[in-house]
């Protein structure tokens, strides 16, 4: 990281998103849900809105600034850049959902609304951007106003457990890893199926474990808490139980697929420190020592508030617990499903 990046992880936390002088002790609040610090799963399900609202306002202002707008990852192209393998994922999405003009599209989950924006140009639909956390749909809002889809897109404050909106509301929907967030899956699935229209799709993008994950394996379970800890995670499903909750939820799953395994290059690019680029410098473990030396100092002269060296070893947890996880195949970011809500309902 540059010592712009560093100074704008600092001077970032300082806006509406959290108090300077709460930092340090929302940090320590944060870290304490997780396993890494005795935290306890129970407790971050039953706790999720407040983890989740947490950890996005600790983050999301530094992760627009080093990753984009759209807070996800993308298989990738040899020859790709991040930003384009971006974009042409949230494309393969539209083009997955059937999305013609016109069309009113649910967002679960939008964080500061990347893929909501893109979505919206490349397909002309109505798109609605659900949201817990205040401070991202303020940020959204003024990209959206920028951009000017202030006509075509908007926000709502809602949690995807319990949708302030009326059954079969939509034409389709989609979650880019957003209901990783959930304490329950199926119950995340079930409220995106009420809302959706009959005959429509769905699409998932979540964050899973693979068949490779071994829970009796230390090494993968210390993994697996790591990401948990720097993603902002209550747990972590595998691929099975995801599919499988889809179907519990009433959902034909018309398409299931780790995308990551046609990938012509590795989507984690980014976060290995043996990948050397302008982008990724950040990552590599001079990068990892130059920008704690940064934050540390910045925090020392006061410039920086109090907590901030600590959230960025949360950001570092993250990035190792991905790429680890990856390289040791236990989990995958690009897990990708397509359902479809039946015509004709069935009980279940």
């Amino acid at each position: 990281m540059s010592q712009s990046g560093a100074l704008h992880l600092s001077s970032g936390l300082q806006g509406k998103n959290i108090d300077k002088d709460q930092l340090e002790s929302t940090v320590e609040q944060y870290a304490k849900y997780h396993d890494l610090h005795g935290g306890d799963e129970e407790v971050r399900k039953s706790n999720y809105s407040d983890l989740v609202n947490k950890y996005y306002d600790l983050v999301t202002s530094f992760t627009e600034y080093h990753w984009g707008q759209s807070f996800h990852f993308a298989p990738r192209w040899n020859g790709e850049t991040l930003r384009e393998s971006i974009k042409r994922f949230e494309h393969f999405i539209a083009l997955q959902l059937r999305l013609k003009k016109g069309m009113k599209v649910l967002d679960v989950g939008c964080g500061i609304g990347g893929p909501l924006r893109e979505i919206a140009r490349f397909s002309l639909t109505e798109i609605t951007g659900l949201n817990n956390n205040a401070y991202q749909i303020s940020r959204g809002k003024e990209l959206i106003c920028s951009a000017g889809l202030s006509e075509q897109c908007s926000f709502v404050k809602g949690d995807f457990m319990n949708m302030p909106f009326p059954d079969n509301t939509f034409d389709a929907a989609y979650a880019i890893e957003a209901t990783i967030h959930a304490p329950d899956a199926l119950g995340a699935y079930k409220e995106i199926y009420r809302v959706l229209k009959p005959g429509k799709f769905f699409a998932l993008d979540e964050l899973c474990l693979t068949d490779k994950f071994d829970p009796s394996n230390s090494k993968h379970m210390d993994i697996k808490a790591e990401i948990e800890l720097g993603s902002g995670l209550p747990d972590i499903r595998t691929t099975r139980q995801c599919i499988q909750a889809m179907k519990d939820a009433g959902f034909e799953v018309i398409f299931a697929k780790d995308l990551a395994e046609d990938s012509e290059c590795p989507w984690y690019h980014e976060l290995d420190p043996g990948y050397i680029s302008w982008k990724s410098i950040s990552n590599t473990r001079v990068g990892h020592f130059l920008t704690r030396a940064i934050v540390g100092t910045l925090e020392f002269l006061r410039i920086a508030p109090k907590g901030c060296n600590r959230l960025f070893s949360i950001l570092q947890t993250a990035s190792h617990g991905l790429l680890m996880g990856s390289r040791e195949q236990i989990f995958t970011a690009t897990f990708f499903v397509l359902g479809r809500k039946p015509l004709k309902e069935s009980a279940f």
